[in-house]
This record gives C-alpha cells, sequence and structure tokens, in this order.
C-alpha cells in the first residue's frame, strides 16, 4: 500500500487551509467562485484525459498529456467531436488543467491562459446543442471568474502568482478516482460549507447547514418511494443530495434531482455539486431563475397544472419582502399555486408563498420539508387564513422546532414543516420542540447525531414524550384558533425544584417531591425507603449521609445486575462490530454510510431495552467513536486491508513558527492508523517504566528547588537568582552569587590545584611531572583524572577544583549552602533531562521500526483497544448517570428544608447580639 494516502477528511482540511493562505483580503463569498470553478475545471480537465486514456489504449499516464496534444493534431474535429458526444463538452490540449501546471513548472505559465481557456470552454458550448450542453452553459463566465479583478491582485504579476498558486492547489490530486468514492463531491460541499461560515450573513442564500439537511432528508427518504426531488430555492444543492445519500443504492441511481436557483453564481455552484457527486446530466435538471414570478417546471401538456414531483425540499429567503415584486405585474390569488387558498401570503413576508409554491409542485404520494421561521406558526392575517386552511385540507404533517441561531444568515429560531398530500382523514399533527437539544460550536448552535436520530424517531414513530413532542388533534388545533405556536402543545421543561411553603416554615422535605425521583427510586427501592424518616404527615427527613446512600443504591442488586447485563450485551456488540469492520477491504467493498448507520442503530437497539437509561446518548457515543476514528481508518482499510495499512507509517507534521514564518514541517513518523502511543503502551513496558523512573527522579528534582525557592527572603535580596516572575531558579545568576560566594573563601586544597595548574602551564616532561607529584604527597592524587602514560591531565586538574568548589561545606540553613545544593539539582536536572529525552528517542526508533512488523494478532489487539477500549466506561455511566442527578436533586431536597425559618431567626438573632456585644467593647479615643 502507498505511503501517503490522503483521506477525505485531510483533502478537506488541505484544501481549506490552502483556501485561507490564498485569498488573502478577498472575502470568501467572491474567492469561493475562482476556487470552487477551477476546481471543477481540474475534474472537466481530468474527466477529458481519463476519457482519451481508456479510449486510445494510452499505457504510460506519464505520457498522457502528450499523446493527447498529438492526436489533437493529427484528427482535429473528429477527436473534438467524439470527445463531445461522451462527455457534452471539449477541451483542447492548450487549455487542460494539466498544461497550466506544465506552464507553471517550467516558468512560461500566463494569466491569459487560463482566461483563454474558459473562454473557449463557454464558445464550444455555446455553438453545441443546446439540450444536451445546459449543464455546463455560463460555469466560468467572466463575469463570475474575472481573472482581472484587482482583489486577486493590484498588478498583473501579483494576480499572475494567486491563481498558479490556487492551481497548484489541486494540481495532485485525481479528480475522477475521487469522484468515484464521492469523496470529490463531499470535499466540494465541505469548502461550500466553509466558505458559507465566512461569509457570516451574506452565506444564507446559498447554504443550509448539514444537521438540518441530515433533518429533512432523513424524513423524506423514510417516508415513501422517491423517483423525483424538487428543490425551487435549490442554492448549493445541498438538500438535494442529502436527500438521494439517503435512499438506497438502486433509487439513488434512478432519482432524478430538480431544481431552480435566482443567483447565477449559485446557480453555477449546484449544477458543478451535482456533476460532483457524480450525478449524470441526463437526471439533473437545474434552472437560473426566480421561482416565484417564473413558476417552474411546467408541464407543456398541461397548461396551469404545474409537474408534481415524489418529494419537495426547500430553505427559502425567510421573509422574503421582495417575492411578489420581481415582475411588472405582481401575482395574483388567482395563480393556481394560491387559489385553493383564497388570498395571497403579505408582500412583506413571502415564508408561505414559497410554501404554496412547493405545495403545489407536490405529488399527492409526496412529501414536502421546508424550513421557515418559527413565526409562520402564530402570525395573524392572511398568514393565519393559510395556516387555517393548511389544516383544514390535511395537509400539514408535522411540525419541528429547531433550536435559534442555527444558521449563519440569522439567529431566529427556526421550524421544519412536512407536508403531506395523502394524510388519512383524521390523522393528527406531530408536534416537535428539539429547540433544547444542541451543542454550541463558535457562534451557532449545532445539532448532534443523537439529536437528529430522535427527531426522526419521534416522527416516525408518531411518539408522544413529556416536554419534547405531543400529538395534536385537529380539534386540539382548532380549539387553539390554528395557533400553532409550539409552547401551546409542548410544556417546556421545568427543572426548578419544589417550593413548599409548609417546608420551608416547619422544616422537612415534601412527599410529593421525593416522589418524583422515580429513577433513583425504582434503582434501589428498599434503600430509598429505609433513607427516611417522617417528621409530619406529607414530610420527611432525610437520615443518612448523602453519599452512603449513593454508595449504597450503586452498589445495589439491581443496578450491579443492570450494569453487568449491560456489559455482556456491549462487549458482545462491541466484539461483532470489531470482526466486521476488520474484514472490511478492497475485495470486500462496503457502503461506509450504511456501515455507520448500522452500527449506530444496532447499539441503540441494545439500550432501548433498559429503563432510564437514554439510548440517543449512547447512540452519540458511537458517532462520536465514529467520526473521531472509524470514519477514517475505514476510509484507508476499505482501498486496501486492516494488516496492510496497520503496518504502514506516515510523516507527523506539525505546525512551526509564527505569523508569516508559519510553516508545516515534519517530525518523526507515525502509525497510519495505529497510533504510536498505543504501541508504546502494549508492546514497550518495560521502556516506559523505565522512563516513568526518570521523570519521577527529575520531578523530585524539581520539587526540591521549589521548596528552596519558598524558602528564600525577598527582604534580604535573595530572589536576585530567580527570574522574572520568581517562579524558577536562573540558572547563570546562580552560578554568578555562588561563584562571589565562593572567591570570598579560601580553599586550601584548591590553593594546591592551582599551584599544578601553573606548574603544567610551563609543560614540563613525564619524569618531571611524576617527581611533582611525589613532592606534593599533600595532594590526593588518586581523584585526579591522569593522563594513560600516567601524567597530570589538566582536565583532571580543572575538574576537581569544580568539585571541590560545589561541595563546599557552608553553614547549614544559609544562603550560600542553599545556592550549593541548587547549582547541583541543576546540574541533576540538566543531565537527566538529556538522558530522558535519549530514552524517548530510542523508544520512537523502536516504534518506528515496530510500526511495519507488526503481526496480525497484535494489530487486532490495538485496533480493537483504539475502537472500543474506553468506550465500555461512557455506557456504563448512562446508568449511573440518572441516578447521580436525582441524588443530587435529593441533596438539594434536604439542604433546602434542612433549617426551619424560625431556626433561621434565631441564628440571626444571635448574630445580631454578637454584633452588638462588638460594637459596646470598641473604644474611640
Amino acid at each position: 500500500m502507498k505511503q501517503g494516502i490522503n483521506t477525505s477528511e485531510e483533502i478537506k482540511r488541505k484544501l481549506w487551509e490552502g483556501a485561507n493562505n490564498l485569498r488573502g483580503s478577498m472575502e470568501a463569498s467572491k474567492y469561493k467562485d475562482y476556487m470552487l470553478g477551477l476546481m471543477f475545471y481540474k475534474f472537466l480537465s481530468d474527466r477529458t484525459l481519463d476519457w482519451y486514456k481508456k479510449n486510445a489504449g494510452v499505457k504510460n499516464e506519464a505520457n498522457l498529456l502528450s499523446e493527447y496534444r498529438n492526436a489533437f493534431n493529427k484528427w482535429g474535429d473528429k477527436l473534438s467531436n467524439a470527445i463531445k458526444s461522451n462527455l457534452r463538452y471539449v477541451i483542447k490540449p492548450q487549455y487542460l488543467y494539466q498544461q497550466w501546471i506544465e506552464d507553471i513548472k517550467n516558468g512560461e505559465f500566463e494569466l491569459e491562459k487560463v482566461t483563454y481557456g474558459l473562454e473557449d470552454f463557454e464558445r464550444s458550448i455555446a455553438i453545441g446543442d443546446s439540450n444536451n450542453d445546459d449543464d455546463f452553459k455560463g460555469l466560468f463566465s467572466t463575469s463570475i471568474i474575472n481573472m482581472s479583478d484587482t482583489a486577486l491582485g493590484n498588478d498583473i504579476k501579483k494576480r499572475n502568482k494567486n491563481i498558479s498558486d490556487l492551481l497548484m492547489l489541486f494540481a495532485d490530486l485525481n479528480m475522477v478516482d475521487l469522484q468515484s468514492t464521492d469523496i470529490l463531491g463531499d470535499a466540494y460541499e465541505y469548502l461550500i460549507g466553509q466558505f458559507a461560515s465566512d461569509a457570516g450573513k451574506k452565506a444564507g442564500e446559498f447554504y443550509t447547514p448539514r444537521q438540518v439537511s441530515e433533518v429533512m432528508a432523513q424524513i423524506i427518504a423514510k417516508n415513501n418511494e422517491v423517483r423525483s426531488i424538487y428543490d425551487p430555492t435549490v442554492g448549493s444543492g445541498s438538500l438535494l443530495l442529502t436527500v438521494g445519500k439517503h435512499l438506497g443504492k438502486d433509487s439513488q441511481k434512478l432519482l432524478k434531482y430538480y431544481g431552480q436557483e435566482y443567483n447565477t453564481e449559485t446557480y453555477n455552484l449546484t449544477r458543478m455539486n451535482l456533476l460532483l457527486h457524480g450525478v449524470s446530466p441526463d437526471y439533473m435538471t437545474i434552472k437560473n431563475g426566480n421561482t416565484m414570478s417564473q413558476d417552474w417546471p411546467e408541464d407543456p401538456n398541461r397548461p396551469g397544472e404545474g409537474v408534481q414531483f415524489d418529494a419537495v425540499v426547500m430553505n427559502p429567503p425567510y421573509s422574503d419582502k421582495k417575492w411578489n415584486s420581481h415582475e411588472d405585474v405582481p401575482l395574483k390569488v388567482s395563480d393556481p399555486r394560491f387559489a385553493d387558498f383564497g388570498t395571497l401570503p403579505p408582500d412583506n413576508k413571502g415564508d408561505f408563498a414559497y410554501l404554496l409554491h412547493g405545495l403545489f409542485h407536490l405529488g399527492q404520494q409526496g412529501t414536502m420539508a421546508i424550513v421557515l421561521p418559527h413565526g409562520v406558526l402564530f402570525r395573524g392575517d392572511s398568514e393565519a387564513l393559510i395556516r387555517q386552511k393548511l389544516v383544514d385540507k390535511n395537509y400539514l404533517d408535522a411540525i419541528i422546532g429547531l433550536p435559534s441561531n442555527m444558521f449563519k444568515n440569522t439567529g431566529i429560531p427556526v421550524v421544519v414543516l412536512i407536508l403531506k398530500k395523502n394524510r388519512n382523514l383524521n390523522d393528527p399533527v406531530l408536534i416537535i420542540d428539539a429547540s433544547n437539544d444542541f451543542i454550541k460550536i463558535g457562534k451557532n448552535n449545532v445539532l448532534r447525531d443523537q439529536d437528529i436520530a430522535k427527531i426522526v424517531d419521534t416522527y416516525v414513530q408518531k411518539k408522544e414524550i413529556p416536554n419534547y413532542s405531543h400529538v395534536a388533534s385537529y380539534d386540539e388545533i382548532k380549539e387553539n384558533g390554528y395557533n400553532l405556536n409550539i409552547p401551546r402543545y409542548v410544556e417546556a421543561i421545568d427543572n426548578e425544584l419544589i417550593q413548599d411553603v409548609d417546608g420551608h416554615l416547619l422544616g422537612g422535605i415534601p412527599k410529593k417531591a421525593i416522589q418524583q425521583l422515580s429513577v433513583l427510586k425504582k434503582a434501589d427501592p428498599e434503600s430509598f425507603n429505609d433513607s427516611f424518616d417522617e417528621i409530619r404527615p406529607g414530610y420527611v427527613r432525610l437520615n443518612q449521609d448523602i453519599n452512603e446512600l449513593k454508595l449504597n443504591v450503586l452498589n445495589s442488586t439491581i443496578v450491579v445486575r443492570k450494569i453487568d447485563n449491560l456489559k455482556d450485551e456491549l462487549e458482545n456488540y462491541f466484539k461483532q462490530s470489531f470482526s466486521k469492520l476488520s474484514s472490511i477491504s478492497s475485495n470486500s467493498p462496503i457502503d461506509l454510510n450504511e456501515l455507520k448507520e448500522s452500527l449506530l442503530q444496532e447499539v441503540k437497539s441494545i439500550l432501548e431495552k433498559y429503563e432510564n437509561v437514554n439510548e440517543y446518548d449512547g447512540y452519540q457515543i458511537m458517532a462520536t467513536l465514529w467520526s473521531q476514528y472509524l470514519e477514517r481508518d475505514l476510509e484507508l482499510i476499505s482501498v486496501s486491508n486492516l494488516y496492510e495499512v496497520g503496518k504502514t507509517r506516515q510523516p507527523h507534521m506539525v505546525m512551526k513558527g509564527q505569523g508569516s514564518k508559519r510553516h508545516e514541517e515534519q517530525d518523526g513518523w507515525i502509525g497510519t492508523i495505529v497510533p504510536n502511543e498505543l504501541i508504546k503502551n502494549n508492546l514497550f513496558g518495560d521502556q516506559l517504566n523505565s522512563i516513568s523512573d526518570l521523570e519521577i527522579k527529575f520531578n523530585d528534582y524539581q520539587n526540591r528547588l521549589d521548596e528552596i525557592r519558598d524558602s528564600l527572603s525577598e527582604d534580604d535580596g535573595e530572589f536576585d537568582v530567580l527570574n522574572d516572575d520568581n517562579s524558577e531558579f536562573n540558572s547563570k545568576e546562580v552560578s554568578k552569587e555562588l561563584k562571589d560566594s565562593l572567591s570570598k573563601i579560601d580553599i586550601p586544597e584548591v590553593n594546591r590545584l592551582q599551584d599544578v595548574a601553573k606548574f603544567l602551564e610551563g609543560k614540563p616532561g613525564k619524569q618531571a611531572q611524576i617527581d611533582y607529584m611525589l613532592e606534593h604527597s599533600e595532594i590526593n592524587w588518586d581523584k585526579i583524572e591522569k593522563n594513560k602514560n600516567g601524567t597530570i591531565k589538566k582536565s583532571g586538574i580543572n575538574n576537581q577544583i569544580k568539585y571541590l568548589k560545589n561541595n563546599v561545606k557552608f553553614s547549614e540553613g544559609s544562603f550560600e549552602s542553599k545556592l550549593t545544593e541548587v547549582n547541583n539539582l541543576i546540574n541533576k536536572k540538566t543531565k537527566l533531562s538529556k538522558e530522558i529525552k535519549n530514552a524517548y528517542k530510542k523508544l520512537d526508533d523502536l516504534v518506528f521500526e515496530k510500526i511495519e512488523n507488526l503481526t496480525d494478532q497484535e494489530i487486532d489487539n490495538l485496533m480493537y483497544e483504539k475502537w472500543f477500549g474506553s468506550l465500555l466506561p461512557q455506557f456504563i455511566n448512562l446508568v449511573k448517570s440518572p441516578i447521580n442527578k436525582d441524588i443530587d436533586t435529593l441533596n438539594q431536597l434536604s439542604q433546602m428544608y434542612s433549617e426551619t425559618i424560625s431556626q433561621i431567626d434565631d441564628e440571626i438573632n444571635t448574630l445580631e447580639k454578637e454584633f452588638n456585644q462588638l460594637l459596646s467593647e470598641l473604644v474611640v479615643k
């Protein structure tokens, strides 16, 4: 297997980092047109050469560009027509993306070549068969991709550099291969989302957040067979594609996509997005136009009726104030889209106009999902009449309230409305309040996988869940005056503790508050009942320590059995899942999206059997595992196999430097899927233990240094040996201070050794040195390092002098004695630090060698630990968490009602008396 293979996430990260580095000060909303347009042109160029390679039988990939160039020179129009009849477009050799890259590498690139290439592409489309070429018309119009725009650079040289850098960003990506695995389409849509995020409020016109698309798409996909899907405000096309992704493989092949988009730049994004996701031009019909003023599509054989679709999805402009002002003659109530409702939506709020348009084009057996501001649920006037008609005509199937601040272009809460035309007469309307289920990422609220799953399950099963969903009958809605505001039907969660006047006055926890602790009571009924003493009718007092109660409940037979059973089921689930995951290979392809859904649904099914265990929290545990590890790992494994990928390594790239000097560079090697840390912990335990011993010793030295630092006196000037913030010793200052102290002390043995040093300066011979040593027997020559011939070594003298100075015995507790110890500790730390660093280096080298020599069994063990090793405690906590929550509530109740009002008054009176006594003792002088 090749080293350095790129996964979908790595490609996305590389492209977005490149975009940020290259776009400079250009607005994201504008730069996207250049980047995404040129990315698509690279795809078209790759398709061209791929078609030629297969049809011309080219074997040598390296000569492909030159062979295509020679063939074009030889066959000209014949080759051009053959390509166009198959691909619906043609790119001449000199305008291929690959030619531009070759020019850049040879220093021959000129910006005009890109302009000429895009213009030639547009001309070749314009003179073709309009019925076949509409899918590519206008994609590279100079009004959208203008190479002379000064935002790309103030002069031609700068623009030339910026565009060549952008072209090189895609140079190494084989777009044809990436499209076949959907990586290319996903990367393109990821970039659209990132540009939308950076563009802020300007982004609302073309991008629907992924989580909102998922809610709508999953509901659509679970409702009926979908052969055609329509989005009248199609934006980037993400809604259409997300629905397609959730259909079965056979349905995906037959699905036809329809959409209309008013903004030309966004219209181009849509077409590119669909094509990059592998949607054939024969199966997509996208129009550039205004949906409200130009009703489309229409059936020419049935004028005024409009074409109907199996599914309609939409994220229209919110409260569009211009929906009826795009034409000289405004729309009237007689328009077939509005006629059945007897009124037009208000001119300054187009929400229901878009809804009625979509409903008009919805097939009798179809499902529609539309995102609108929540005001459509309760606003009056003509909107109230339309709302009443929707209910009376039995079109409204479900209302789903989402969190506020989900969209880049608005912070208002939104709702997803689900509509159908084939509902049974007495079918109720499901109302879901999912506005409280989200996490915050940056400035926006985001639905998690578990939040989406809960919404979809609740919709499919039409479940009524306290504080979350309600099944409202027609009569109930009518009684509410057709006001569909969600709080009228779904009661908000109340986390406030019960406030009982008698409990506060007389003390004691109200029994009605205790009865609400149902999870705790069911977990261990005996311990629960024995934990309270009744102090008067209706009121009790906790008779044991709250921590003791918690311990008893968590160790009760019921809870322990529940945890053990869950452990057994989960461990079996982990083993079966690992067996399934480890068998994936290029020879056994699998749909990763289907696999993810299978894993998540299976764990949810396991948890559903356990009372008071939140199956959606468990669902999220597996969803997080998927996003953290499985998605990337399985993408790599699926093009090879577990054991081949498990034995590969790749450069460990890290960012270094600051500002303009910030760059990426290699820092060692890591396993492609097997983490180095796991290899260390599981296969090199002895080495890690040895390093740990060294680190313990290192920490002991540091702790002693901290103790000495804390004993210093700032008043005596002893802080001069510390750094600026007085947190560490300054080794230079320590040495300087110690040297000054030692210079004031006479050390006879040092004096004698300094005399030896002076003697050696005369370069005496061997015999003279031997005689000198015999004459000066007062010096302990055994402690001094000698040369091989027995003569005195100068460095030995210096080392002994240094040793003697470092070990001068100052009076215990003196500043000098402390500095002597500090100096020794710093030297030991420095030496030990090098030893630890070398030990880690040796360990890293062992891991580096081991990666490519891992056995299949070792890979199995390591990958099982990576994927499933840390999950069991998280799942067990799903049992304990609701119990702990009730325990905490009980503790709050106990504290809240532990003191009566009279007791509090007595405490206040006592404190007042003490205060007055203190006042009387004050003497004013």
